[in-house]
């Protein structure tokens, strides 16, 4: 395979816990540049599928390639230090920490002067610039995702995986997640994303992954699977 702009491929997955599948020949990929969204009902396998890239699944049959390499089978150390970042939905901030400790906890395999980092993340995230001395238990729903996502961009990852990063937040938080996922991609990060609010999420994705039952159902653009009157019947609501 010659992945060529395609940085991150999911081909024929299958595995899951144990002896358990959840994902059934699941294909999906992301090329450098994009933000793409993983979206289903409950149970469908999605989360699944973005803990297989990054080596937290089994996988039994099928291939997964990051930036030209083989990673199927890797740890998850080893994924991270290939470029990729992972942003769990819960437990994903150390609480008694704070939000600047939190920040630097995240380069810990960089070396040398880590300012230049502080600033880019900081810069993304201007909310936490006066709450960088506190601890992040005390912060906002809201203000606690942007310090794990702030965290994952401290090893300056190619690829940023989010599970759900909007989970819980009010309305307005949440649009600000999604503005924040923009300005990552336009910094030069490329995005794959498991999220809940499917129509918010497909609004602003490039493309888009529809599982159910840990299969493929569909894909396209955002925009394309908007306006599917059978995808918004089943998993839109509408």
């Amino acid at each position: 395979m010659n992945p060529g702009m395609t940085l991150l491929s999911m081909e024929r997955v299958t595995g899951g816990y144990g002896d358990a599948d959840i994902l059934h020949e699941v294909d999906l990929k992301v090329e450098k540049g994009e933000i793409v969204v993983v979206v289903g009902p409950n149970g469908a396998g999605k989360s699944t599928a973005m803990k297989a890239v990054f080596g937290l699944v089994r996988v039994r049959r099928g291939h997964i390639w990051f930036d030209g390499s083989p990673v199927a089978g890797w740890t998850p150390d080893r994924i991270v230090r290939r470029g990729v970042c992972y942003v769990p939905q819960v437990d994903n901030v150390f609480r008694d920490m704070t939000v600047h400790e939190n920040l630097e906890m995240g380069a810990f395999i960089r070396r040398g002067d880590l300012s230049a980092a502080f600033d880019k993340v900081y810069g993304l995230f201007p909310d936490l610039v006066s709450k960088r001395r506190e601890a992040a238990g005390r912060l906002s729903g809201g203000q606690r995702q942007m310090v794990a996502m702030g965290r994952a961009l401290m090893l300056d990852p190619k690829l940023l995986l989010l599970d759900e990063p909007t989970a819980g937040l009010s309305p307005k938080y949440m649009e600000r997640i999604f503005e924040i996922v923009r300005d990552v991609r336009a910094a030069g990060v490329s995005i794959l994303l498991v999220e809940q609010h499917a129509k918010q999420a497909l609004a602003f994705a490039d493309r888009g992954y529809v599982l159910a039952a840990g299969r493929n159902r569909r894909d396209g653009t955002g925009g394309a699977l908007l306006a599917d009157p059978e995808i918004a019947r089943l998993f839109l609501g509408g």
